[in-house]
């Protein structure tokens, strides 16, 4: 596929959503491809209704060394033969919930603004497994509004790095801030069952070293608000002070993906 070919193919997207920005954002990223440095990221476009990548960004040479032709013609059932035995169980039970949580909790009007995030380990050229972090964006939808052409940006990071399988759906409110809609560790609870989805963000801004009232305007509650999620998180996890809390979370990152 070429920038030219963005308009044409994905007019029927565009127009359903009359954003004109998600048209220039895409055809833009393509464009700046050729240009833009190598790294541990890479992205396509990507079309679940008939498990193909339209398109397929220069990095992922980079990152995992695969040849961009076969996956293209190959699809996603090649990119899925290369995954780790022991996470395809975990992973496709990640999508299915993900799915189930999408169509039985969030309205339709509100499905496009939608985040979702999972992780997994893919065997490189070299043979070897890397881990895989997957953010992908839907924007269209099929007949049963379910979500069948998105935005994927893939982070790979090294093999040593101890990642278990989870997933995550957050929602883009009106401040243009994310907030967790669901969550899931498939493969162990380092973090209890008892934590809502919005002591989850604060937890998540906590680590990033924002204030009680930073985390309040950041979502929309008052700092005394954020002051009961932080005492109530404490107690849940069974831990003394916030610094703990950072702590616990820094080893193991994967857990507010």
């Amino acid at each position: 596929m070429i920038v030219d070919d963005i308009k044409s193919v994905y007019k029927d997207i565009f127009k359903s959503y009359d954003k004109p920005s998600l048209e220039d954002h895409i055809k833009k990223i393509i464009e700046l491809d050729t240009y833009l440095p190598y790294s541990s990221t890479f992205f396509c476009i990507t079309n679940t209704q008939n498990l193909t990548f339209e398109y397929i960004s220069k990095n992922m040479a980079a990152c995992l060394g695969l040849d961009a032709e076969i996956m293209k013609t190959q699809g996603m059932r090649y990119f899925w033969s290369r995954m780790h035995p022991d996470d395809v169980e975990q992973w496709l039970q990640a999508l299915n919930e993900l799915m189930d949580f999408t169509l039985n909790n969030i309205e339709v009007d509100e499905r496009h603004n939608m985040s979702y995030t999972w992780n997994y380990r893919i065997k490189n050229s070299n043979g070897s497994y890397v881990n895989v972090i997957q953010n992908t964006t839907p924007l269209e939808f099929d007949v049963n509004d379910k979500p069948i052409i998105g935005l994927a940006h893939y982070t790979v990071l090294d093999s040593k790095i101890n990642l278990q399988v989870s997933a995550t759906a957050k929602m883009l409110n009106e401040n243009n801030e994310y907030e967790t809609k669901y969550f899931n560790n498939f493969y162990q609870k380092l973090i209890s069952d008892g934590i809502s989805n919005r002591e989850r963000d604060v937890i998540r801004l906590l680590v990033l070293n924002y204030s009680s009232k930073d985390i309040a305007d950041k979502l929309s509650i008052s700092p005394n608000t954020v002051d009961t999620h932080r005492r109530n998180i404490l107690k849940k996890l069974k831990i003394a002070s916030t610094g703990e809390l950072i702590g616990m979370i820094k080893t193991n990152t994967y857990l507010i993906l």
